[in-house]
């Protein structure tokens, strides 16, 4: 079997329920389309969980863009003669951002790991993939965090920069292309129709992923053989 799903935000008790449910084994696949970083309560824990599954295929999200920039320069031994290239204004900007958008608590927690794993983590990190596209059962889909910023509908994945992909909104109320649907995170369900609050959406050949976990709803997992949509009994912390 096939799934995905997006924007687990340190919820790791729901992550280990939605495995429980879909009961994942060796011959199934798990795309985590971004997002599983900041804000909740264990992120990091989410990470090593992830790094240890090869069949778990991540995606990267704008959240885990802004903690790689951060993380990786304050992994950088900083010396008198480089503290001001390290620590200079452009990653102060950075750094304030990312504590601002919930990158508090993925900083503790890693401040807590030994050296080893910290490169580890960073290293996973940097393996998370921009997009990822297959086919089943004669649908295609394309898997990105957050959009497909293009006024071309059909343009090639390959001509997308990172920034396109994680940052941006889809527009769900038209269809993309008609030889694909877009499955994406981001953009919680509730912000994109009232009554798909909580739930997975499915309109337009869009797949929207992202229930809101972190506020207070379940999290939700997609299979694409099926098209059943599996949710948490639990909801993330309430904001």
């Amino acid at each position: 079997m096939i799934y995905a799903v997006s924007d687990i935000h340190g919820c790791y008790e729901q992550y280990q329920e939605i495995l429980d449910k879909i009961g994942l084994s060796d011959a199934d696949t798990l795309y985590v389309l971004g997002d599983v970083l900041d804000r909740g309560p264990q992120p990091i824990r989410i990470l090593e969980d992830m790094a240890g599954r090869y069949n778990v295929i991540p995606i990267i999200g704008n959240h885990e863009y802004m903690a790689l920039s951060v993380l990786k320069s304050l992994m950088t031994e900083i010396k008198s003669d480089n503290y001001d290239k390290v620590l200079d204004q452009n990653f102060m900007e950075k750094y304030q951002h990312w504590i601002k958008d919930g990158g508090q608590i993925t900083l503790e927690q890693f401040r807590k790991l030994n050296p080893d794993d910290r490169e580890f983590l960073l290293e996973y990190l940097e393996e998370f993939q921009l997009y990822e596209e297959f086919t089943l059962n004669g649908s295609r889909y394309v898997l990105v965090h957050a959009d497909i910023a293009a006024e071309n509908k059909d343009r090639p994945l390959e001509e997308y920069g990172i920034e396109e992909l994680i940052f941006t909104r889809a527009d769900y109320s038209r269809i993309y292309s008609d030889s694909y649907y877009l499955v994406t995170g981001h953009t919680p369900t509730f912000r994109i129709d009232a009554e798909c609050a909580g739930k997975i959406y499915r309109k337009n050949r869009h797949i929207a992923l992202d229930c809101g976990c972190i506020y207070g709803r379940p999290l939700g997992v997609y299979c694409f053989d099926t098209g059943e949509c599996i949710y948490s009994s639990e909801s993330g912390r309430k904001d």
